[in-house]
């Protein structure tokens, strides 16, 4: 399938042009930015642009919504632009999205294949309601997408409270989100939007599809998000309030949690792996950074404890978006 990545010149731009290096199924036909890195070739905007891409001409988004012509789009564009754009492409052609203009509408997915692939069942509903050829489908928060993976293992003891201290990388920010001055020797335990992101894109993603609509999860969830001085890597300290708490079957649940394995998707890596000190530098890259690492598990009053961490560009951005993508395509929605 021919793609086009919108924002391929941001930080999560160029994780999708790296991860879609090569690919089995989906081959970049396009690469797209702003009006002033239109014309100029991407190896002269990204230094450590993938060989495969460097000689490519990036196009304007102007250009390039006068002639997609590609079969799929991957967008890493911001947010305050994402709506039009994507429902302008979604007329014609399916749009994998890490924006969140879309997330909270009724019809369109959060997705995290290894949570909840049996919402993409919404795609049908979408074309139907807007009368599209493609569809949208977003994949959440970053932090979201990290908590999410291992709070889906945990299903099965019965979710009743969730509380969740995150510890997110500078990169989370993108290139000028934060200045050097403002993050070193420094804790900022406030981010914009995020903690309402976190606590009701969690219980949308484990919510159940019913008649045609998404019924949000009914566990209590409250966070609080920091950024801290890590360049990736978002680090989460986790309390979960049980119906079942057991705290052996509880860490065998996390190194069994395998949904996707038999799927044989080209991204495929293992889910989560138990680690008893998970540390960013150390694990976000495990699993090409899609999988998260579990550990400090411990029991509490009524539940357990545990630190959870994921690449916050590749689980929770561009990577987790390629495996929805994949999904899709291995499950007929494209």
């Amino acid at each position: 399938m021919k793609v086009a990545v919108l924002g391929a010149t941001g930080l999560v731009g160029r994780t999708f042009v790296k991860l879609l290096e090569g690919h089995p199924w989906f081959r970049v036909e396009k690469l797209v930015a702003s009006e002033r890195s239109a014309g100029k070739k991407y190896g002269e905007l990204v230094e450590d642009a993938p060989e495969e891409f460097k000689d490519y001409v990036v196009a304007s988004l102007t250009e390039f919504l006068e002639d997609p012509e590609v079969d799929l789009v991957f967008n890493a564009l911001p947010a305050s632009i994402s709506r039009d754009v994507e429902e302008k492409l979604a007329k014609e052609i399916p749009v994998f999205t890490n924006a969140r203009a879309h997330r909270y509408d009724e019809d369109v997915p959060i997705l995290v294949p290894e949570v909840n692939k049996e919402h993409l069942e919404l795609i049908k509903v979408q074309k139907e309601k807007r009368d599209w050829k493609g569809f949208i489908v977003t994949n959440p928060n970053c932090s979201t997408a990290i908590l999410t993976v291992s709070l889906a293992a945990l299903r099965s003891f019965g979710i009743k409270k969730v509380r969740v201290a995150t510890m997110q990388a500078i990169s989370g920010a993108g290139f000028s989100g934060l200045s050097a001055y403002a993050i070193h020797d420094n804790v900022i335990p406030f981010i914009s939007g995020e903690e309402w992101k976190i606590e009701n894109e969690s219980r949308k993603i484990l919510g159940t599809l019913r008649d045609d609509k998404i019924e949000f999860a009914d566990f209590d969830i409250s966070a609080i998000a920091t950024r801290v001085p890590v360049i990736h890597g978002h680090t989460e300290a986790v309390f979960v309030e049980l119906e079942n708490p057991d705290v052996e079957e509880i860490r065998r649940a996390f190194e069994e949690f395998d949904p996707l394995k038999d799927l044989d998707l080209p991204s495929y890596e293992k889910p989560i792996v138990y680690t008893e000190v998970p540390q960013p530098r150390l694990h976000r890259d495990r699993g090409k950074g899609l999988t998260v690492t579990v550990g400090r598990l411990e029991e509490i009053s009524g539940g357990v404890k545990y630190v959870v961490l994921g690449h916050n560009l590749v689980r929770g951005a561009a990577g987790g978006s390629v495996l929805n993508a994949e999904l899709a395509y291995r499950l007929g929605y494209l």
